[in-house]
């Protein structure tokens, strides 16, 4: 919490600096601009104590619409946010409220989980009988949009795709489309749905997948991102490219050269031979 207050505080005093300087490279080099304050309250302790109020306020709002099951009583988060602040007495202890609220979110949690689980297991249910949606043995869905014919990437190719990830509620969490940017990865690197769904493509393909949480994000989701656990995915994806993945050509060891072999060193003939003796 003191890190967010700090940071926030930063932020306001470096926002305050760019406008002042923005404001002093437009104005006439020859004209003095006129200053104009505003006073909000009596001193600047004051007015920094409100803008600091209003940036911690507006930070904690954007955390309260995460809270699972999207509820709180905003009077009460301010109440006891203020009490606290004051040092008042306050309703329950610290410790107390720390273990409220883990058992709150813990509940909610799960709540949320096993709704959208049940919710991704009708949906599927229902879909895997609609008109052109082909069932995998593993529980994968999709539906051929575009046709095409041609080679199959494999597990270990790179491919390039154009693609829309959207929730059941339609909700788009993710889109190369929107962002006008095809992206390329190993296709043995993503989630098992992509990796077993992306394999049926050929280039100029368009499939739409529908994945269950098992061969997605799993029972976890993203961590702090939009893909709550238990989720079932909707992709509509463009096969636009194959790399074919080309094994390493096996590191050939050079070949050991021998030098040639010396020639034998000729015996050292003795340095004087010895005169024939006469016979006696």
């Amino acid at each position: 919490m003191k890190k967010t207050v700090l940071i926030l505080a930063a932020a306001v005093f470096v926002i305050a600096s760019v406008s002042a300087k923005e404001k002093k490279n437009k104005k006439d080099k020859n004209a003095p601009a006129p200053v104009t304050i505003v006073k909000v309250f009596t001193d600047g302790i004051d007015s920094m104590s409100y803008a600091l109020g209003m940036n911690v306020g507006n930070d904690f709002l954007k955390n309260l619409k995460g809270i699972p099951g999207g509820k709180s009583n905003i009077d009460l988060v301010i109440k006891g946010f203020a009490t606290a602040m004051k040092g008042d007495s306050t309703l329950m202890t610290a410790e107390v409220a720390n273990e409220v609220f883990k058992n709150y979110i813990t509940k909610a949690q799960k709540a949320d989980t096993d709704a959208k689980k049940t919710e991704g297991e009708k949906f599927l249910a229902t879909n895997s009988s609609a008109e052109g949606v082909i069932v995998t043995p593993s529980g994968l869905q999709y539906k051929v949009l575009t046709p095409a014919e041609g080679p199959k990437p494999t597990a270990k190719d790179t491919v390039k795709v154009h693609y829309t990830g959207t929730l059941l509620d339609g909700k788009v969490f993710d889109s190369s489309v929107e962002r006008g940017e095809p992206i390329e990865f190993p296709l043995g690197q993503v989630i098992p749905g992509w990796t077993e769904g992306v394999q049926l493509m050929s280039v100029g393909s368009k499939y739409k997948f529908f994945v269950p949480y098992n061969l997605g994000y799993g029972e976890q989701g993203t961590q702090g991102g939009p893909i709550q656990g238990f989720a079932t995915l909707i992709f509509e994806v463009e096969l636009l490219g194959i790399k074919t993945f080309k094994e390493p050509a096996p590191e050939v060891e050079p070949a050991k050269t021998t030098e040639p072999a010396k020639p034998a060193a000729k015996k050292a003939e003795k340095s004087a031979a010895k005169p024939a003796g006469k016979k006696k």
